[in-house]
């Protein structure tokens, strides 16, 4: 059964308002190049005072399985193992937080760089919705209603890759595409390589799992022989639900990476790995996000104006020729026609006949 079938692992923890959305972004519906018969989701439920419905989900032909953990524990590295121990792929994707939106291309171009090495570990960047990290945002008032109506702005459905319009990168996986992340928000491996990593570590037993997910990016990094690769112009997207790291103050950071040292026994630091990069954009993003200097910056921006420029000239030009060519055109028929005419008056072929005879 399991092929060449990609299988994703979704954590699902008290988040009704957010998760319908997550499926949808998983489904055939959304998601671009891979057929339904391709790949599976495992939903697993940690212990939500009501779990997921995944009728409508199913409706749009995705495959997708419900896991409820019994005796569901705080941290969600156990409920993640349970699903990679469930799942039928020879690839295999975690999504730690059900509360992210997937880009359009995030399963086919993951799957893609998977098959480029059977050792390649892929992850891809996170974005916050909304203009700012969310944890600023909310005090300018940013909030669900707020975030609803910018998804709505945007039709998100039918323009998945508008998305990157209404966030920002989040602040381990930023300020640009082209710099090491810190953690990936969709981690994908081999089952081999996920048996080498012993799955997610159960040491991190707090609530949300602390740097859990910053300890597998890293841990699968600098297994042996392994190919990181980022994946470019696919993301996912966090949506505003209180989530533990992702919307706590500061000071709750301070207190995981503290715990991380503990657990670790030194202090976190971003894998020091050669990262290779896999994917296209779908348009170009904003120049801030290439990781450009102010001065490099400049003048590319000189550049684009000159280009500008000269389009706008040669399509003047263009027009001017379009337009004075017909013109010239129709004079010549004209005068064709005038000769035409006058050499049918009767009389005229004879006069011209004497006069060359003179």
């Amino acid at each position: 059964m399991s092929g060449d079938l990609l299988s994703i692992v979704v954590v699902h923890y008290n988040i009704p308002r957010e998760f319908p959305r997550t499926l949808y972004s998983l489904s055939p519906a959304f998601q671009q190049g891979i057929e339904p018969d391709e790949y599976e989701v495992i939903v697993v439920d940690n212990g939500s005072a009501k779990p997921p419905s995944l009728k409508a989900a199913k409706k749009l032909g995705l495959d997708v399985h419900l896991i409820e953990v019994d005796d569901p524990l705080t941290s969600p590295a156990r409920a993640i193992n349970i699903g990679l121990n469930a799942s039928c792929g020879r690839h295999v994707g975690v999504m730690i937080d059900g509360a992210r939106l997937a880009s359009p291309g995030l399963l086919s171009t993951a799957r893609a760089a998977l098959r480029f090495d059977e050792r390649a570990v892929v992850g891809s960047r996170g974005r916050y919705l909304g203009p700012k990290p969310q944890r600023d945002s909310m005090l300018d008032g940013y909030t669900r209603k707020v975030e609803d109506e910018l998804l709505e702005s945007i039709d998100w459905k039918h323009n998945g890759y508008d998305l990157f319009k209404i966030s920002v990168f989040d602040e381990s996986s930023g300020p640009h595409w082209f710099r090491p992340v810190s953690e990936s928000n969709s981690i994908f491996m081999s089952r081999q390589l996920w048996g080498e990593l012993d799955g997610y570590s159960e040491l991190f037993d707090e609530p949300g799992g602390g740097y859990v997910n910053l300890d597998t990016w890293r841990r699968a990094c600098l297994l042996p022989d392994v190919t990181p690769i980022l994946l470019l112009g696919e993301a996912t997207f966090h949506q505003l639900h209180g989530g533990v790291a992702t919307n706590a103050p500061e000071s709750e950071t301070a207190r995981m990476r503290a715990d991380y040292a503990e657990i670790r026994g030194e202090p976190f630091s971003v894998p020091p790995v050669r990262l290779r990069y896999w994917g296209t954009m779908d348009k170009r993003p904003p120049l801030k996000e290439l990781g450009l200097t102010r001065k490099e910056h400049r003048s590319i921006a000189a550049a684009e104006q000159r280009r500008i420029e000269r389009t706008s000239t040669s399509l003047r030009a263009r027009t001017r020729r379009f337009v004075r060519g017909p013109l010239r055109t129709r004079r010549r028929q004209a005068v064709i026609r005038t000769k035409r005419v006058i050499l049918t008056i009767p009389g005229v072929r004879r006069v011209q006949r004497v006069l060359r005879r003179r």
